[in-house]
């Protein structure tokens, strides 16, 4: 009998915000009177879909590097920073919502959508943590529109060893383990934490026999032959535009698919990746054909530990990190100076084998003060060289993770 791996992605976005600790043992539920209200909402439109997946393909742009792998995850980072913008105002905001996509209020609807439609394969979770302070209000409005549009469950602590431990406790369980710590310590002049937990659990809608995998060559971006376990199945998803072809591979259910998309000979990653746009991206999933396709996938794991503040400031949002421009005074007020972002932190895991797919991330915000048929009935895809490869809602045609593979690591 097989044996069935449940496969699990975790995706952790941490805001950061600064201020320093104090006295209670553990952290304490602050919940009362910040209860989730009924919310109206209206639909999110195709074009803010597309918006909000510009977002990622322009943060993927923006950190992919010539020579090394490459892998986010655009909703980690959106969550993290649509809630950071709850609390921002004037030139501030309008800078986020502009980097982000859309207007926060269309984000929140956005995000809550996606954590109405949760299943057995996703789950999203929130929180927010408060450092134990005198001097540190924080405005209610902003912890009752997180509570309604991200059920961000509100926590005071602290803010030493203690609250490192439950903070990293609360990402192990609500990321199912994936992400075992967020935190090493806690900055003394950190004030509040809003940490987004994201759990993916799928196993390939067909998974692979032993039969479906032998050894195959992968030739990486600087040119040089790699053997490597090449998994084989035939796919119905067939994608192709004009620079690259590629492949929908299903996950159970149908709701979620890896998506691999191979450039032509001559192109590069990085030059494909820079004709990306968001719109272009979601019509190429929305127009895959039904044509059967002979795929072969590399069993690969990869990582990426990356820092997007220079990539955000060069996305257009400066005015959070600067110390003496920052206006977050929609989060409240600390009687010790102004809050800024200070940097932005993204840590991911992926590996890809015979049963599915497991894959994690990690996002840091951290604010201070200051069948077989006939040969020519099926198209072959063979991700046998440099590739780009996403983890998609395919309800919003949605990224969840975005990666490039120039060497394969198994």
């Amino acid at each position: 009998m097989k044996r069935m791996l449940r496969v699990t992605a975790g995706v952790l976005a941490v805001c950061c915000l600064p201020l320093g600790g104090c006295s209670a043992p553990t952290a304490r539920d602050r919940m009362e009177g910040v209860k989730p209200q009924p919310l109206t909402l209206t639909q999110t439109t195709e074009d803010e879909w597309s918006r909000v997946a510009d977002f990622g393909v322009r943060l993927l742009q923006t950190t992919a590097e010539e020579e090394k792998n490459t892998l986010i995850s655009p909703l980690s980072v959106l969550c993290a920073l649509a809630m950071t913008a709850n609390g921002a105002k004037g030139e501030t905001l309008a800078q986020m919502e502009d980097t982000l996509g859309a207007p926060v209020e269309r984000l929140n609807q956005a995000v809550h959508t996606l954590m109405g439609q949760e299943d057995d394969a996703m789950r999203l979770a929130n929180s927010i943590w408060l450092a134990q302070r005198d001097d540190l209000t924080v405005n209610q409005d902003f912890l009752q529109t997180n509570a309604n549009y991200y059920g961000a469950g509100v926590y005071q602590a602290p803010f030493d060893q203690t609250t490192v431990r439950e903070i990293n406790r609360w990402v192990e369980e609500e990321t199912h383990g994936m992400v075992e710590e967020i935190l090493d310590e806690i900055p003394a002049d950190t004030v509040m934490y809003l940490v987004n937990a994201l759990a993916f659990e799928a196993e390939w809608e067909s998974v692979y026999t032993q039969a479906d995998v032998w050894e195959g060559s992968f030739t990486t971006q600087a040119g040089e032959s790699q053997s490597v376990e090449m998994m084989h199945s035939q796919e119905a998803g067939f994608l192709q535009d004009d620079l690259a072809t590629g492949f929908l591979k299903p996950y159970a259910g149908g709701k979620y698919a890896f998506v691999a998309l191979l450039p032509n000979e001559g192109v590069t990653v990085e030059e494909y990746v820079d004709t990306l746009t968001g719109e272009h991206l979601r019509a190429l999933l929305g127009d895959a054909k039904n044509t059967p396709v002979m795929a072969a996938i590399p069993k690969f794991e990869s990582g990426s530990d990356v820092t997007f503040t220079q990539a955000l400031e060069d996305m257009g949002m400066t005015m959070a990190f600067d110390g003496t421009q920052a206006d977050l005074s929609g989060l409240g007020t600390y009687a010790g100076g102004n809050l800024f972002v200070n940097q932005v932190l993204h840590k991911t895991y992926i590996s890809v084998a015979e049963q599915g797919t497991r894959a994690g991330a990690a996002t840091a915000v951290e604010v201070n003060g200051e069948s077989m048929l006939e040969p020519d009935k099926f198209i072959e895809v063979t991700l046998d060289r440099p590739f780009v490869y996403l983890l998609v809602d395919m309800e919003h045609q949605m990224p969840l993770f975005l990666g490039t593979m120039l060497t394969v690591h198994s």
